[in-house]
């Protein structure tokens, strides 16, 4: 196991902590990350555009005018899609972009995320931001004490004092052990992780 420091809110070092090597030191695949990057993706497309076809639009069946002798091209409907109003030919219809990943795959890559960002020493670790109130400017004092922006903030609690003071700080996220997913991971620079989390990752990912 590969040990990292912990640190305070006020960038003192207060301890070590060890990494399991089985999720934080494993070889990385862009293929397998890029699979999995893209299902996240696609996933949040809704997917509602649609348009009405001949047989939708509401309109009467009966034929325009005779078939002869008019002058016209023959003419059968008025839903027709050459005619204002008909319908619309090949347009889009209701679907579903969702990509199906096998869970081993994405379990896969989530440690290879966080492996990347050990690799890249990227990782740093806190024993607790200790925010007694919702203040923004404590909270980026903290960060400016740590000299981390571009963030990924993983905490294990309902730290509603955390969420609050940090929404409105640009480049920073904090998000829950369980909503910890590779887009989130690579999108950011640096990740920070309460000390308290990393069991929880090991056991969601063991």
């Amino acid at each position: 196991m590969a040990a990292v420091d912990v640190l305070n809110s006020a960038g003192e070092k207060v301890s070590e902590t060890q990494l399991p090597e089985e999720i934080f030191n494993i070889s990385v695949r862009t293929s397998v990350l890029h699979q999995v990057v893209r299902s996240q993706l696609v996933a949040k497309r809704e997917g509602t555009a649609a348009c009405k076809t001949r047989s939708m639009v509401k309109g009467s069946t009966r034929k325009l005018f005779r078939q002869k002798g008019t002058g016209n091209a023959r003419a059968g409907s008025v839903k027709s899609p050459l005619r204002k109003g008909g319908g619309v030919i090949f347009g889009p219809s209701q679907r579903s972009y969702a990509i199906k990943v096998p869970k081993k795959v994405r379990k896969l890559a989530l440690k290879m995320a966080l492996s990347s960002k050990a690799e890249d020493n990227t990782i740093y670790i806190i024993d607790d931001f200790n925010l007694e109130a919702v203040k923004t400017r404590e909270f980026a004092n903290v960060l400016k004490t740590l000299e981390l922006s571009d963030l990924l903030i993983v905490s294990d609690a309902e730290d509603t004092n955390l969420w609050l003071s940090s929404r409105n700080i640009p480049d920073v996220k904090v998000i829950k052990t369980e909503g910890l997913n590779v887009y989130d991971i690579l999108k950011f620079k640096n990740l920070l992780l309460v000390e308290s989390t990393i069991n929880n990752i090991k056991g969601r990912l063991s």
